[in-house]
This record gives C-alpha cells, sequence and structure tokens, in this order.
C-alpha cells in the first residue's frame, strides 16, 4: 500500500498502524533479555560458590578437630608412658626407649612382684609359726603364745615385739635374728621396753629392696 501524493509516509503509516507504538513499546530492549539470563546463571554460580564455600570449611573444621583429637591422645600416651616408667626399676629399663619395651619390662616386673609377695606372705608365716612353735609363757601357763610374739609393719619393713614371758628367751631371739636376716629383712635396731605388763623386746626391720616397700605392708597386716 502506498500513500497518496502529498501524504507524509510516516503518517500514513500510523494512521493505518495505530498499535505499531505498542508493539515497539513491547519489544524488548536488545540484550535486556540476555543481561536477565546473564544474571540467572550468575545467581546461580554465586549460590554453588557460597555452597562450596561452606562445604570446604565444614571440611576444614572436621579436620582440624581430628588433628586436636590426634594431638591429645598422643599426649596422654606419653603421660601413661612415662608414669609406667617412673614405676619400673632403672635398670630394667636402661637402654630400652621404645614403649613395647617398656610394657614388656612391667610384665616381668608385675610377675617378681607377685612372686615376692608370695615369698613374704610365706616368710611371714613361717616366722609366726616359729614364735608359736618356741613361745612359751612361764607366768602365764593358759596365755597363748600368739599373744607373747606379734609382727606390725614399721616403715618399709616389720616390727617384731616379743614379751618376755618364755622359756627361752635368749635362744628364740638370737633365732629371731637369724631368720629375719635369712629371709632378707635388715635389722636396723633392738630395744627392751619395761611396762606394767613386763619387758618387751622389740626388732625393728627394713627390706633390702626398696621397690617392694610398697607392699610390705599389706602382706603383714595378715
Amino acid at each position: 500500500m502506498f500513500p497518496p501524493p502529498g501524504i507524509d509516509h510516516d503518517s500514513f503509516f500510523n494512521h493505518f498502524n495505530p498499535h505499531q507504538e505498542d508493539f515497539i513499546q513491547q519489544d524488548p530492549i536488545p540484550g535486556q533479555a540476555s543481561l536477565e539470563g546473564s544474571d540467572l546463571t550468575n545467581n546461580n554460580n554465586n549460590n554453588n560458590n557460597i555452597e562450596g564455600i561452606g562445604s570446604n570449611y565444614d571440611c576444614d573444621q572436621r579436620k582440624i578437630l581430628r588433628k586436636e583429637i590426634e594431638r591429645q591422645r598422643r599426649q596422654h600416651m606419653s603421660k601413661l608412658n612415662a608414669s609406667l616408667r617412673s614405676l619400673l626399676p632403672l635398670e630394667s629399663i636402661k637402654g630400652k626407649r621404645s614403649v613395647s619395651d617398656h610394657i614388656h619390662e612391667a610384665e616381668k616386673h608385675i610377675t617378681r612382684s607377685k612372686k615376692n609377695i608370695q615369698d613374704l606372705s610365706d616368710k611371714r608365716d613361717k616366722l609366726k609359726n616359729l614364735a608359736n612353735s618356741e613361745a612359751l609363757d612361764d607366768h602365764h601357763g593358759n596365755t597363748s603364745s600368739e599373744n607373747c610374739v606379734s609382727i606390725h609393719p614399721f616403715c618399709g619393713g616389720v616390727e617384731i615385739v616379743i614379751h618376755d614371758g618364755l622359756r627361752d628367751e635368749a635362744l628364740l631371739l638370737s633365732r629371731v635374728f637369724e631368720v629375719v636376716l635369712e629371709e632378707g629383712l635388715d635389722v636396723v635396731r633392738y630395744f627392751p621396753t619395761q611396762t606394767n605388763e613386763g619387758l618387751f623386746h622389740t626388732i625393728l626391720s627394713e627390706v633390702y629392696c626398696l621397690c617392694l616397700v610398697p607392699i610390705i605392708h599389706p602382706i603383714f597386716l595378715g
């Protein structure tokens, strides 16, 4: 369709197409659609980046926690090993630095200690039996011999107290001294004590091996 002569070309077409302006207004601005799509893509990427950062942070925190737990475990094991070494005789761990060697020596030390406990228990019973077999009370014939000789723990050793009401006092004292020395005890002091109940002979002894001191007391209390 061509406009009549003398009619402006644009006015003629605007007259027959009144909605052209609306169509032009409704057309998207060039490049706007691509920008909106780009914004959506950027938003998605940003969300993914945030999620990735959070995931990395959680992973780092877990690693830090695991390292801290492992550090505390190693520190605790080191303290336990140091405590174990302090309980073992120095000669048994001399030149041995590994934890496995210390544990092995601890097992052997426990075995030796159990044997020493049993030996000391036997020695205690032997001393009691010796006192019971040789002790007689001249003044009180009905008095039990157990009341004439008593054994008590004393500062890493034992205290032996003998009442004077015995038939052969000198022989018994000599025999007690002999047995005490044979059984690994060192006599450090002897003194008599006069009381209203009579004369008492006290023998104080110590153990040669200091590592046995902690187990002497419960043994002789039995």
